[in-house]
């Protein structure tokens, strides 16, 4: 009888469902903006930005590209789509074999954001999944939250974003007006290809619309220039939330490189499908603002604002400057 009843108890606990084997919602990426209190309902006067019929079919093409990669990785893309939340940010998770982008409409209403920067929104949260090197770091969790590690971090899915992803989408998209400094340095970096020079002013611009919405939620002083990259060299990685300044010059340098759109990235190597000193590009370099390269790859010249401005100088000239 006691043997009976501990053969029942055993198999009782064996086939009861624990926690341990549900899905796990892994959320490393807090927002594309830090945490804020602002707030833009449907309907409201300062709902200035895109449509609803533009969110959802922003999110179309990004699903449409984006769906069938995540797929071959094993996964499965989940885009989370809510105009009616007037929070303004936009968020990455994954849940299992989830891979979820949370897009909101108070974003989407904001009066800085035009549609190729919420393209370039939703490009920066798949970049959290998808844009390689450099994953955030988490030296202080536990051993049993190692997976973590999946993520991204914000200035590598910024570059990503543009550097793959927004080029990916942009043949659904409209041209917009192009910033002279912006157009001037897309066209050494391209040269004759017209159609390349046209998706690097694109998304040049989208980058501007994002980071100037980023200047406005931090209440920072001075609005993002192409002209006026920061100056700031990190002698660490930085993995949090840049400067609006740094994010313009991260998606613009990001737009810059001209590696081919087949040349995937790498978790583990900074080199591949990316622009970097030590494979000798003169342009399209992530930011040193927050980047801080691997000790086998050569600090790297910065683009100075001077020659960013001027038409005779060609993108690649470079001055060494020093940050704090």
């Amino acid at each position: 009888m006691r043997l009976a009843m501990a053969v029942t108890i055993v198999l009782a606990t064996l086939l009861a469902p624990t926690s341990a084997v549900e899905p796990r919602r892994r959320s490393l990426c807090r927002g594309i903006l830090p945490e804020n209190d602002l707030r833009i309902p449907v309907g409201s006067p300062f709902a200035r930005g895109i449509t609803e019929v533009e969110f959802n079919s922003i999110l179309d093409a990004v699903e449409r590209v984006y769906a069938p990669i995540v797929a071959a990785q094993g996964a499965k893309l989940v885009m989370n789509r809510d105009w009616k939340d007037d929070t303004v940010n936009a968020y990455a998770s994954r849940e299992g074999k989830e891979w979820h982008v949370s897009m909101l409409g108070g974003l989407a209403r904001h009066e800085a954001i035009t549609g190729h920067g919420f393209a370039l929104v939703a490009c920066h949260e798949v970049g959290h999944h998808l844009g390689g090197f450099p994953k955030k770091e988490m030296p202080d969790i536990d051993e049993a939250d190692k997976y973590l590690s999946w993520a991204t971090n914000e200035g590598g899915s910024d570059y990503y974003a543009n550097l793959k992803c927004l080029r990916r989408v942009l043949p659904v998209l409209k041209n917009a007006a192009v910033d002279p400094t912006a157009a001037r340095a897309c066209a050494g970096a391209y040269g004759a290809d017209a159609a390349a020079r046209a998706a690097c002013e694109t998304s040049a611009m989208a980058g501007l619309s994002l980071a100037t919405l980023m200047q406005r939620i931090a209440s920072e002083a001075n609005p993002p220039k192409f002209d006026a990259p920061d100056p700031r060299i990190v002698d660490k990685m930085n993995d949090a939330h840049p400067p609006a300044q740094c994010r313009l010059d991260t998606y613009f340098q990001g737009a810059l490189c001209s590696k081919p759109l087949t040349e995937e990235v790498s978790d583990v190597d900074a080199a591949a499908g990316a622009c970097t000193a030590k494979g000798r590009s003169r342009s399209g370099l992530r930011p040193r603002c927050w980047y801080k390269p691997p000790a086998d790859e050569p600090e790297g010249p910065r683009f100075s604002g001077d020659a960013i401005r001027s038409s005779r100088v060609r993108v690649g000239s470079f001055v060494e400057t020093l940050g704090l």
